[in-house]
């Protein structure tokens, strides 16, 4: 859920997965591992994209319907 959540609000911030990437200093490649969840990612990664898309971190972890 973690990773369609990240997906949701960079399309909803207009951010590509390379401009995400290029924010947070990582490769596109890993933002999509990110997204799929085939990759892990680390808290401080998780903090940052919430800081960049101006959300509370726990809004990353909330389910929708």
């Amino acid at each position: 859920m973690l990773g369609l959540n990240i997906a949701y609000y960079r399309k909803l911030n207009g951010f590509t997965q390379e401009k995400l990437a290029e924010k947070l200093g990582l490769d596109r490649t890993t933002i999509s591992k990110i997204e799929l969840a085939t990759s892990g990612v680390s808290l401080d990664v998780i903090f940052e994209i919430a800081d960049l898309f101006g959300i509370k971190v726990e809004k990353l972890f909330q389910f929708r319907e």
